[in-house]
């Protein structure tokens, strides 16, 4: 809804009548701005008409107004440039950071348009045979997801492999950067993987003891300690990394590699840093630890952090924030476990030959919540139950690997879907 409602602001597909703020305003729309595609409002440069009054300045739009809350703009001074909030449904009034109102319009989306644009998405989103699938029998189904989810470990399994070879085959090291990989959740996947990749493990070993000294080195080989803030914790990482720096010699990240376009908060790369760094200080082995865990309470224990008591309070450096823990949210911890955790077991069970240690890894994966996203949503939507997640792994596998490569023809459902008479 939040992508159409800017597509309609964009080319100014407006209602024919006079649009107005919710304090009964008229509202004219002289130039919608310019689309940002980087953090920050959403379309700088607006002229807008309100009242009697012109504004130049920047268009935020959601499909909530209390998405503006939700996003943190209400503490972030970047959105304090706002002249105009837009919005499909208005739920709640919201402000600047010194809390002054923010102007706000309902931004309703024309009915043909909303209907031609579902019709179009769903077009493009639905494979071909999607009309076959609750014609297949229950066990047939079953049967492939089961095939396509052991196609997926065994994908995943490479990749370890070939990851190992670049850490001389050091398990813990492989793991770390695979876990910083999925620490990045997506957006900051390659940054975080080019980051741990620079960090020395063996030399930051000896300083497991100690948290302070493990987030000078992370967040300085980050890049992230190089500008000059007046924060006293932020000056004391500082004066640690330069020490540290010096003493193993270490390489420095371009901080711009770092993205915050649309992140939650909760995302920003400063908060999973600081969850990595309480992690690795825990203790040594997390590697070897999970590789024992018979459980989900026992992972869930080894992947506990507690970042310092300084970002209970940020978001990142210097902007201070409602004090909030910063501990992985459940579904956070279901994606490592599920991207991270399930394949490492797999994958070192084959190197072991420990057909226990694979079963384990299936088993986990059925005991955990189904992912939400896009391509699981996609084929919950034509009819294929998505139980848990070794079911949207499978289904995962099964867009990516066939539908994506058109390789319908070693699709059972491609199958079913061929043999049909129309």
């Amino acid at each position: 809804m939040e992508q159409l409602l800017h597509y309609i602001w964009k080319h100014k597909i407006f209602p024919l009548k006079q649009l107005q703020t919710t304090k009964g305003m008229g509202v004219e729309v002289i130039d919608p701005g310019l689309p940002n595609s980087d953090s920050g409002p959403d379309f700088f440069n607006a002229k807008v008409k309100i009242g009697e009054n012109m504004w130049v300045g920047n268009v935020e739009i959601h499909s909530k107004a209390s998405d503006w809350f939700r996003h943190g703009h209400d503490k972030d001074k970047v959105y304090d440039s706002v002249i105009l909030h837009v919005s499909g449904d208005i739920d709640c009034e919201i402000a600047r950071t010194n809390g002054e109102p923010i102007p706000q319009i309902q931004l309703n989306c024309p009915v043909e348009i909303e209907q031609n644009y579902e019709s179009l998405h769903r077009a493009d989103m639905l494979p071909p045979c999607y009309d076959v699938i609750p014609k297949i029998s229950r066990f047939a189904i079953h049967s492939w997801l089961s095939v396509l989810q052991s196609e997926r470990l065994e994908h995943k399994a490479e990749a370890i492999n070939a990851r190992l070879k670049h850490c001389n085959s050091n398990w813990e090291d492989a793991f770390f950067i695979t876990l910083a990989r999925n620490f990045g959740f997506g957006l900051n996947g390659d940054a975080f993987e080019k980051w741990a990749g620079l960090i020395p493990l063996r030399a930051v070993d000896k300083h497991r003891d100690s948290l302070f000294k493990i987030e000078a080195i992370f967040f300085g080989q980050a890049g992230l300690l190089e500008e000059k803030l007046d924060d006293p914790y932020y000056l004391r990482l500082q004066k640690e990394f330069a020490y540290m720096k010096h003493l193993f010699q270490l390489p420095v990240m371009d901080a711009s590699l770092w993205r915050f376009l649309r992140l939650r908060p909760g995302n920003f790369p400063h908060v999973r840093i600081a969850q990595l760094a309480s992690l690795y200080s825990n203790g040594w082995g997390v590697f070897s630890k999970l590789m024992e865990a018979e459980s989900m309470k026992a992972i869930r224990d080894i992947l506990h952090t507690s970042p310092s008591d300084y970002w209970e309070e940020h978001y990142q450096f210097y902007n201070s924030s409602p004090r909030r823990s910063k501990n992985l949210s459940n579904s956070s911890f279901n994606l490592l476990v599920i991207n991270t955790v399930v394949p490492f077991l797999y994958a070192y069970g084959k190197h072991k030959a420990d057909e226990a240690l694979c079963q384990r890894a299936g088993s986990f994966l059925e005991e955990l919540k189904a992912e939400d996203n896009h391509v699981t949503r996609m084929w919950s939507g034509v009819g294929l139950n998505v139980n848990n997640a070794s079911d949207s792994q499978a289904l995962l596998e099964l867009k990516k690997e066939y539908c994506d490569k058109k390789k319908c023809l070693y699709c059972r459902i491609g199958f079913e879907y061929l043999k049909q008479r129309k």
